[in-house]
């Protein structure tokens, strides 16, 4: 794995990164450009995860440009990771690795013992990155559900 460039740093998000971070997930996942995939909304996504006040939403910047990202989720029972891209020009540079164990380290220090991430079927090139970070399919099946868009109102009411 290579060593992040020493031009990187990564810091906790900030909402002034919002436009900059869309950006690059549109670019690192073209499913992001589906309006007809709601859950996909990416400003939709940040938004609910500021929301969580959690601090696990990370940015790597380089020259004030956030060139990756990863978010974090704990529930007290299982980690979660999210969101994990980097700019195609910085790819296989070593930033997706440190990305990827600041949200680990991070976990680790609220006391999470089991980290799990989901990835598409078809993209070969993160699964690999996956497995060469010690991470292996369980033997569990994942199910999902599609929940219908609350409005901004109706999802604020008791």
């Amino acid at each position: 794995m290579n060593r992040m460039p020493a031009d990187i740093h990564l810091r906790t998000f900030d909402d002034s990164d919002t436009d900059a971070v869309i950006a690059l997930w549109r670019e690192a996942f073209p499913e992001y450009n589906r309006t007809d995939k709601p859950h996909r909304e990416p400003r939709r996504s940040i938004a609910n995860k500021v929301a969580m006040h959690d601090g696990l939403f990370f940015v790597a910047v380089r020259d004030r440009k956030v060139v990756g990202t990863v978010m974090a989720g704990y529930d007290g029972h299982r980690g979660w990771v999210y969101s994990l891209a980097v700019s195609s020009a910085l790819r296989r540079r070593g930033v997706a690795s440190a990305l990827l164990r600041h949200a680990e380290v991070a976990l680790a220090a609220r006391g999470c013992l089991k980290l799990n991430l989901q990835v598409l079927t078809q993209s070969r090139g993160a699964l690999a990155f996956y497995r060469a970070h010690g991470y292996a399919a369980d033997d569990v099946v994942c199910l999902g559900k599609r929940l219908p868009v609350a409005s901004t109102a109706a999802a604020a009411a008791p």
